[in-house]
């Protein structure tokens, strides 16, 4: 057998024995078609170009096309060529679905609303942006990213967050995620080992942290945000926290704990890690701005568009102290990694041209009404459940009614084709998960317009079937 790349006008990969030509093409042909290595709507190659390349009578070709024709894997368009056919598949029966894996209804806390994405104005901002590069943008970049995007973040972030930065402090990575791994690893690279982590949060968070070489510590978290005062006793080397709006509690870091952990920070040298996830999201008019202002020299200050825009565009920042900035980047030139420079600046002519604090302030009105529309609708069809938190972001708790359990509601919920968690599952270890009453994390930012009515039924639903 031998690989053979035919070059007929259009690219096609096929594997040939060179004894039976004729019969592995169409071997090939039939089983890429089965596989979906060749999807529906993809056009074959010419018969007298393919016959060229892979040195077979064009009429062998033809045959080859004739047999797939007959067989439905292909169609002729008049004028058009040969192209792969669309295929109806037998659907399973009813009763074979597991319908815990159907989830139409996705709402999981910090989900964004998809369908809101600008396409307009992003279309806009990526024409602009190719339009404007030259020969070198379109080359390999530097590690901190596009100075374009750096310089558009830092008027930003300083506007609408409250952060001191200049545009050499800030580091674009491919998400939040991204940043907290090179931030972790040059934290241990320089001799870090334990971090304190919100007792509740992102696993996957936790589990980066774990990777880099620093050992997560959980910190409790209460009414007025995580329990910051204990970092004195617990001999950490840095602390990852969400103090604008604590996930998935929901709560604000208050101001009081705001300035003991700017003072733990100035005594001990430790490094706060902030996640303003979606700081911009705030519904009562009372903005709570980034903690890094507080201690700027201390905090890595993270963001990311991903609930602005969408998590499809792929890029987070960082606003990094001097004591770190050399470490991260040696970190990502270590990985190899670099943010997709055009996207960069097409983000870069989207925030200069005002574009991302319209879909900000968009969106901020959308999530709004949401959240008003989800508690009048459960205050209705769950009057015995309590909705909690922030009148911020995009997820809220709810409370369930005495006897009801999480993973009951959860259960009752994916048969319905919904997909949401309880609190527990967002817990760093068991004491921390069955330290409060059942609860359940509700995003209500991820259902389409049309769906959220139903979406929202369906978890008073889940509770009812959950009794």
């Amino acid at each position: 057998m031998a690989d053979v790349w035919a070059d007929s006008g259009l690219d096609l990969h096929v594997l040939l024995d060179p004894r039976r030509k004729v019969g592995s093409l169409e071997q090939a042909l039939r089983a890429a078609i089965d596989d979906g290595s060749l999807v529906a709507g993809t056009r074959l190659p010419a018969t007298r170009a393919l016959a060229a390349d892979l040195g077979i009578a064009r009429n062998s070709v033809v045959e080859v096309y004739e047999r797939l024709l007959g067989e439905g894997r292909l169609e002729s368009r008049v004028g058009s060529g040969t192209w792969v056919r669309e295929r109806i598949l037998p659907q399973p029966s009813p009763s074979a679905v597991n319908r815990s894996t159907r989830f139409e209804l996705d709402l999981r806390g910090g989900l964004p609303d998809a369908s809101a994405f600008p396409r307009s104005a992003w279309l806009a901002a990526m024409r602009q942006a190719l339009a404007e590069a030259s020969s070198t943008a379109l080359g390999y970049g530097a590690p901190e990213g596009v100075a374009s995007l750096r310089t558009a973040l830092a008027e930003y972030l300083a506007r609408a967050r409250g952060v001191r930065v200049h545009a050499d402090d800030v580091v674009v990575t491919h998400g939040f995620g991204e940043l907290l791994g090179l931030v972790a690893a040059a934290i241990a690279a320089r001799g870090g080992r334990r971090i304190a982590v919100e007792a509740y949060g992102h696993g996957s968070h936790r589990e980066v942290l774990a990777a880099a070489g620093l050992e997560p510590v959980p910190l409790e978290v209460d009414g007025d945000g995580a329990m910051v005062g204990r970092l004195h006793d617990i001999d950490v080397d840095a602390v990852l926290l969400t103090p604008a709006h604590q996930f998935p509690t929901g709560v604000p870091l208050s101001t009081p704990r705001r300035a003991a952990l700017a003072e733990w920070a100035a005594k001990t040298g430790g490094i706060v890690i902030e996640d303003d996830y979606d700081g911009e999201f705030r519904f009562d008019g009372r903005s709570i701005g980034a903690f890094q202002s507080l201690a700027p020299d201390s905090t890595v200050y993270g963001g990311t568009a991903s609930k602005a825009l969408s998590p499809a565009v792929g890029i987070g920042w960082g606003v990094v102290p001097a004591s770190l900035r050399d470490g991260v980047l040696a970190q990502r030139r270590r990985r190899g990694a670099a943010t997709d420079a055009i996207t960069q600046s097409a983000l870069a002519v989207l925030i200069a041209s005002g574009g991302y604090d319209r879909s900000v302030r968009t969106l901020r009105t959308r999530y709004r009404a949401r959240r008003e529309r989800l508690e009048a609708k459960l205050a209705e069809g769950a009057p015995d459940a309590r909705v909690l938190g922030l009148a911020a972001g995009i997820h809220c708790l709810l409370e369930l009614p005495d006897g009801v359990v999480e993973a009951a509601v959860v259960e009752a919920g994916a048969e319905r084709g919904l997909r949401f968690d309880g609190l527990a599952a967002y817990a760093a270890d068991p004491p921390t998960a069955s330290s409060r009453p059942p609860t359940m994390v509700v995003g209500f930012g991820a259902p389409p317009d049309l769906r959220f009515e139903q979406a929202v039924a369906a978890v008073i639903g889940s509770i009812d079937a959950a009794r």
